[in-house]
């Protein structure tokens, strides 16, 4: 600041001085997030996750605080079509052609966690498919890896987990669910294990220890049997729908970078045994994962800048304390 004051080469960076006392009087703020932020990694390094979440919320909304958590506009939830979204004057324009091949590619993963095996026929057709032909070159690359430099396969795959895992981070965030932690491999870790995926753990969404312990049928949604349903009161509809938009927000965040998803999701295999668990009809399921859809992406849209800031920092391995400020230093005035 007194090197842009004192250098009038470098004046042009400053249009009013108005905007150096704006410059001074956030820094303040900048400095308190921060301090508070390293409070919040402090206490989930420790698994106080609840002290955790309690901070964040204190910082929630305030001056200097926390602005974007659970601050993201959603798509109501009585609309779960493009048409109606068009009408009640939301502008999704840029982001229509991504919502259907998002949809696909939800079917697809269903359709393969269901079959209990793969028949000759159905790899072929996978084969000819011209969106998945160079992803199979790069999986089958990563399986042989063995050059001690990365490979283009490697650094592809390491791109599309950052990309992933910050789709999800960034979702849950400005939904108002906390990460607790998360894993994004590195290239040596991907030598070791080949294919190995990242990973991030949201704070209340602990219902899906009993999902996963429970044995789920992989092929039949519910009749609408009370039996069936029986599980339903056990989490809210708000938390199921933060459920579903941060599930899906990886692989939304493939599509928005890469116009196309690598397919086979074990997210998508986990939203499946949820609906099925709490006892939705297939018709009620649809509907669930086409709102959510279209809520992720169109939250996914608003804030690319910050989707590709935060994916930097995750491949960085950077706190999640640092990661949330990430966020809130790239959304600035933009629409949340």
């Amino acid at each position: 600041m007194y090197f842009a004051l004192h250098h009038s080469a470098f004046r042009p960076e400053f249009p009013a001085a108005g905007g150096l006392v704006l410059a001074k009087l956030k820094e303040p703020d900048a400095i308190r997030r921060g301090r508070a932020l390293k409070r919040v990694d402090r206490e989930l390094s420790k698994g106080n996750f609840r002290a955790a979440l309690s901070l964040v919320k204190q910082l929630q909304g305030k001056p200097g605080g926390l602005r974007g958590f659970g601050a993201a506009k959603q798509v109501p939830r009585r609309m779960s079509s493009l048409d109606e979204l068009k009408f009640s004057g939301i502008n999704i324009s840029s982001l229509e052609p991504l919502v259907d091949p998002i949809l696909d590619s939800v079917e697809r993963s269903i359709q393969f966690a269901s079959s209990d095996e793969v028949s000759l026929l159905g790899l072929e057709s996978l084969m000819h498919d011209e969106s998945y032909d160079s992803l199979c070159e790069d999986h089958l690359m990563c399986m042989q890896v063995r050059h001690p430099f990365p490979s283009p396969a490697l650094q592809y795959w390491q791109k599309t987990n950052e990309k992933h895992e910050a789709g999800h981070f960034l979702v849950g965030y400005l939904l108002g669910v906390l990460p607790k932690r998360y894993r994004v491999p590195s290239i040596d870790a991907l030598r070791q294990d080949k294919l190995a995926g990242g990973r991030v753990e949201f704070l209340g969404f602990e219902f899906l220890r009993e999902v996963d312990t429970e044995k789920i049928s992989q092929k039949k949604f519910s009749k609408g049997n009370l039996y069936d349903r029986a599980n339903k009161g056990k989490i809210s509809s708000k938390t199921l729908n933060r459920f579903l938009c941060v599930i899906l927000g990886g692989l939304a965040a493939e599509h928005l970078v890469f116009g196309y998803s690598e397919g086979l999701h074990s997210d998508v295999e986990k939203l499946d045994r949820v609906l099925k668990w709490l006892g939705f009809t297939e018709s009620e399921a649809d509907s669930q994962v086409r709102w959510a859809t279209l809520n992720t992406v169109l939250i996914l849209g608003r804030h690319r800048e910050a989707r590709s800031r935060l994916a930097e920092a995750m491949a960085l391995g950077r706190s999640v304390g640092f990661c949330i400020d990430t966020i809130e230093k790239s959304l600035n005035d933009v629409e949340i």
